[in-house]
């Protein structure tokens, strides 16, 4: 019997659970869940067959060693600064690792090993990473394989609400981490554009952006994210002119994000140490210059002129204008900020979220140039069965379940970049209702 460790029983293991435990009906499998909260994992695999839920620390050495040297498969699902722990533990005693998290430093000095003992590492089998590589490099090789040439790519992913659930004036609520929602795009965004390097430094971020349109869900922007150049090597389009991959929003709140950015509200390098009797307003309002008679809201127009009405109401509606207790007095001003947002942008419990990826391809063929589109939208059906548990948790479970099959028969430290990976993947994806849509112009 072939076991499964599945390690972290978080919202995103939802549909890699089920489907892994429904695969295993017609094999010899077992699959079992290991989260440091054992109710959470019984919670995850109840009522499923050929599960077994139990209790793990990955602070305990020898009682994850033990865990890890009884499988035969390992599937993180722990943050991603645990991977190399659990990776390396795989090595040791021979067992295949799958992630979803990005290919990290440390896994990369133990290709070598990995390579040596046969295992297959795949990481990046998730949604961004993940599907986007999949459904990319698809077309990427088909449009190759035609004798065309691929002068533009850009590619856009966001994790949002379904439009039923777009009911405050940001159209935005936390549906992933919230931390690194805060924290996203700080560094410097890099990409190539007809041909001239483009560098995009954290504090103009959110106003360099690109309208995108989804036929049935309307227009988006997007902010571009902190690496694309890296990915023309990834892609096999070393000498394209112009990729760029970024985030989606809905129209209108990055320019009204960009505020907290602007006055600082994003910074994480320092901490904070505020008076018990601190309100929103006062912290909102330490970041502005000092007056004696002008209000917090002309200190910010007069110090941001582009501040308008709608960006104003937007900031007001998350109440931090508002004299209440600020819910944090002790950290960074993002960590302060991420407990104020909190409040307003938890999903209610009637709230579906929503997954939305476009690529945009310009292929020239024979001399005439085309666009190509593909574009997925993946709605959740509830807070337990989000769109991004789906999306994240299916490619890791389909990828495992075709492994053990024999479908997927390379070993190596990988990415699903390779056909004989993403091909069967995509098209059991489809099958699961995760498809994308492609639409050609001249």
């Amino acid at each position: 019997m072939k076991k499964i460790l599945i390690l972290g029983a978080g919202k995103s293991s939802t549909f890699l659970i089920e489907y892994l435990a429904k695969t295993s009906q017609n094999n010899k499998r077992l699959i079992i869940v290991a989260d440091l909260s054992k109710e959470e994992a019984i919670k995850r695999t109840r009522g499923l067959p050929n599960t077994e839920a139990v209790s793990f620390d990955t602070s305990e050495q020898n009682s994850r060693e033990e865990l890890i040297q009884k499988a035969d498969i390992v599937v993180s699902m722990l943050p991603a600064f645990l991977h190399p722990l659990i990776a390396k533990d795989c090595l040791n005693f021979g067992k295949h690792f799958f992630s979803a998290s990005y290919e990290s430093d440390e896994m990369r000095e133990m290709k070598f090993e990995i390579e040596k003992k046969n295992l297959l590492f795949l990481n990046e089998c998730g949604l961004d990473p993940g599907i986007d590589h999949m459904s990319a490099m698809q077309i990427i090789n088909r449009e190759k394989g035609l004798g065309n040439e691929i002068i533009s790519f850009k590619s856009f992913t966001g994790g949002l609400l379904a439009p039923e659930s777009e009911d405050n004036p940001w159209k935005y609520k936390f549906t992933w981490n919230p931390r690194n929602v805060v924290l996203a795009g700080q560094g410097v965004s890099r990409f190539i554009r007809n041909g001239k390097y483009k560098y995009i430094p954290y504090h103009m971020l959110f106003r360099r952006l690109e309208k995108i349109n989804f036929d049935e869900i309307g227009e988006f922007e997007a902010y571009p994210n902190r690496d694309s150049l890296s990915y023309r090597s990834v892609y096999g389009l070393d000498n394209i002119p112009t990729i760029l991959r970024g985030t989606l929003r809905r129209t209108g709140f990055c320019q009204s994000w960009d505020v907290f950015v602007q006055l600082g509200l994003t910074d994480d390098s320092f901490e904070m140490n505020l008076p018990n009797e601190f309100t929103n307003r006062m912290f909102i309002n330490s970041f502005l210059p000092y007056h004696p008679d002008k209000t917090v809201e002309i200190k910010m127009k007069e110090l941001l002129p582009w501040i308008n009405d709608e960006i104003l109401e937007k900031i007001r509606w998350l109440g931090i204008l508002e004299n209440i207790a600020l819910p944090k007095f002790k950290g960074s001003p993002a960590s302060i900020l991420q407990k104020i947002l909190e409040k307003k942008w938890g999903l209610d419990k009637d709230d579906k979220d929503m997954i939305v990826m476009q690529h945009q391809f310009e292929i020239e063929s024979k001399g005439i140039k085309k666009r190509l589109t593909s574009s997925l939208v993946c709605i959740g059906e509830d807070q337990n069965r989000t769109a991004m548990a789906k999306t994240v948790g299916l490619p890791l479970a389909i990828a495992v379940d075709l492994f053990l099959k024999g479908v997927i028969n390379k070993t190596g430290l990988l990415l699903p970049t390779y056909p004989e990976i993403y091909n069967p993947l995509l098209s059991e994806l489809q099958k699961q209702g995760i498809k994308f849509t492609e639409k050609e112009s001249l």
